[in-house]
């Protein structure tokens, strides 16, 4: 894929080792350091953050053009590419059967994160917009991937859990479901009794916008604690996106 460039920033995929190394070390800034997570892979040494999958996946890159230093990721891996790696990521997680079996064009997405000085920038969007010219290329149908809130208390997250549930439930077709060794029921709160408004303050900034675009979620969480996060599957239609929302995802809109 050609790389994008725009203002400060490149987006492209990773296209040597030393790219990926630098992508699994800012992953391990984020994702170990700041958030508490972990794994068999994880090299804490040298700090980076891997694991088994990470040969299969594509690595989208954001590059800072001033300084050449990549302060954003995002890992994508196609249904030809999972098959090769025994399976998707998410599938530790989640029965995907439904989206096997719906016949379209998969592709899990995972991993994404920004170095704290990129946060509420237009970061996200350049990374988004390759994200876009991605999806184009390979006519992906739908887009997965687990997305976390931080912390395993769900008392904690029951007002956002219960959101979720009740107003961005996946249609049945697509409803993959946590697996039962660490299923965490989302409908924690009525409906009736639920603040609408503090519960979407609670909701991370990635699964937000997701939401906005129209995206919807599995049926339970799943707790990792190896993470220190609770996991919930949001699942994007590609073919739902209005022209608005389609704008918004290609980054051409603020």
């Amino acid at each position: 894929m050609a790389g994008t460039m725009a203002t400060a920033f490149e987006v492209r995929l990773a296209r040597s080792p030393e790219d990926l190394l630098a992508a699994q070390r800012l992953r391990y800034d984020v994702f170990v350091t700041e958030l508490g997570g972990g794994g068999e892979l994880v090299d804490h040494q040298r700090r980076l953050e891997r694991d088994r999958f990470d040969p299969f996946f594509d690595h989208l890159l954001l590059i800072d053009t001033a300084t050449d230093r990549i302060v954003g990721v995002y890992r994508l891996m196609r249904a030809d590419r999972a098959a090769e790696a025994g399976g998707f990521y998410s599938a530790a997680e989640y029965d995907l059967a439904p989206l096997l079996r719906s016949g379209r064009r998969l592709l899990e997405l995972g991993r994404s994160c920004l170095h704290f000085d990129y946060r509420g920038g237009i970061g996200l969007h350049h990374l988004w917009s390759g994200l876009a010219d991605y999806v184009a290329e390979h006519e992906i149908e739908i887009l997965f991937g687990v997305a976390s809130f931080h912390g395993t208390d769900a008392d904690a997250l029951a007002a956002p859990l219960s959101l979720l549930h009740h107003r961005h439930l996946a249609p049945p077709e697509l409803r993959v479901r946590a697996r039962d060794r660490a299923y965490q029921e989302m409908n924690l709160i009525p409906e009736a009794q639920l603040d609408r408004r503090g519960a979407m303050q609670q909701m991370p900034g990635l699964i937000k916008a997701y939401l906005r675009l129209g995206g919807v979620v599995g049926e339970g969480a799943f707790v990792d604690y190896a993470f220190n996060t609770t996991d919930i599957c949001l699942i994007l239609d590609t073919e739902r996106l209005s022209e608005r929302q389609a704008r918004i995802y290609a980054g051409g809109a603020r």
